[in-house]
């Protein structure tokens, strides 16, 4: 099944809408940030979350989700994990797995100051 990419970046919008995310055109796709950082792949393959640990295993034991892959000689991805189709008409089952995958980015690192000339 083939999916829309701008479709999916509606859903995602709408499943967090009190979250600040960003979206850029990549590859024919789309590119999710939250704080700046990777979260969401959304292409023709369907929307893949960026998780790991715990929470990456998870998603790939619901029936349905897979290792992105965006081609079939491509690699599969060791981070990102296509949810579940059915996943995508459950807007809070949805909201759940972005938060979740929100919470697992790596912090945002504190801006050093500049030193003044000597």
């Amino acid at each position: 099944m083939a999916y829309d990419p701008k479709h999916l970046q509606q859903l995602m919008a709408a499943a967090v809408p009190d979250q600040e995310l960003s979206f850029r055109s990549m590859f024919g796709g789309i590119l999710a940030y939250a704080g700046g950082k990777p979260l969401a792949s959304l292409s023709d393959m369907g929307l893949a979350l960026k998780l790991d640990g715990a929470d990456h295993a998870a998603l790939l034991a619901m029936e349905g989700a897979e290792r992105l892959r965006y081609d079939p000689n491509a690699p599969l991805s060791k981070t990102y994990v296509v949810v579940p189709s059915g996943m995508l008409d459950d807007a809070d089952l949805l909201r759940s797995w972005i938060l979740r995958a929100i919470a697992g980015l790596p912090a945002v690192k504190a801006k050093r100051k500049a030193h003044p000339p000597y």
